[in-house]
């Protein structure tokens, strides 16, 4: 039932597109204009918007008639633009942190648990088992609720050279990982 390779690789995958470490500058400056923030709350909901779309996901593809495999080619594209964003120093996806309501928007959604999280996870749907994913979830939820608590220690860590380098390596791998999936979900539609 639980496969270790398949628990690994999932966690990494959605390490990579969550890109924790690599919003620790919006977490910190929602820290300083927030004066704190909820790293329970925002995990907590982060966790629930993951769970809820990885198995309702499918159903609303239905309603709008979609099959999982474009879906998940497409999923692949987007995993595709986030590691050439994080490698080139661009942005293609823009956010509005000034919108925040705090810690739940935008650090909840879309930062922890966004469009990319989400397709993502539909993606892996594809070719992981559940439970496994299931795993993976957890264990980033993990990884996040430590990142939150410890943002400002690793501010001073870090430094901003530190966190260009995990987002450049993180970047590359999540160009391998849309490689991979965009030609399994490729072969499955042919």
């Amino acid at each position: 039932m639980f496969n270790f390779k398949e628990i690994l690789s999932v966690t990494l995958i959605l390490f990579a597109v969550i890109d924790i470490l690599g919003s620790i500058p919006l977490i910190i400056e929602l820290r300083k204009r927030e004066g704190i923030i909820q790293s329970g709350k925002a995990t907590l909901v982060a966790g629930i918007v993951m769970v809820v779309f990885l198995f309702l996901g499918q159903e609303i593809l239905k309603l709008f008639g979609l099959d999982f495999q474009s879906f998940a080619l497409a999923g692949a594209i987007i995993i595709f633009l986030f590691g050439m964003e994080m490698i080139l120093g661009i942005h293609l996806f823009q956010s509005n942190p000034e919108a925040s309501t705090g810690s739940i928007v935008p650090l909840a959604f879309p930062i922890i648990a966004g469009a990319g999280t989400m397709t993502t996870l539909l993606s892996l749907r594809a070719a992981y088992a559940l439970p496994n994913i299931l795993v993976g979830i957890l264990l980033n939820l993990v990884f996040i609720y430590i990142v939150l608590k410890a943002s400002g220690w690793l501010e001073q860590k870090l430094g901003h050279a530190g966190t260009e380098v995990i987002r450049k390596v993180f970047g590359f791998i999540l160009l391998a990982i849309a490689i991979k999936l965009f030609i399994t979900n490729l072969r499955m539609e042919g």
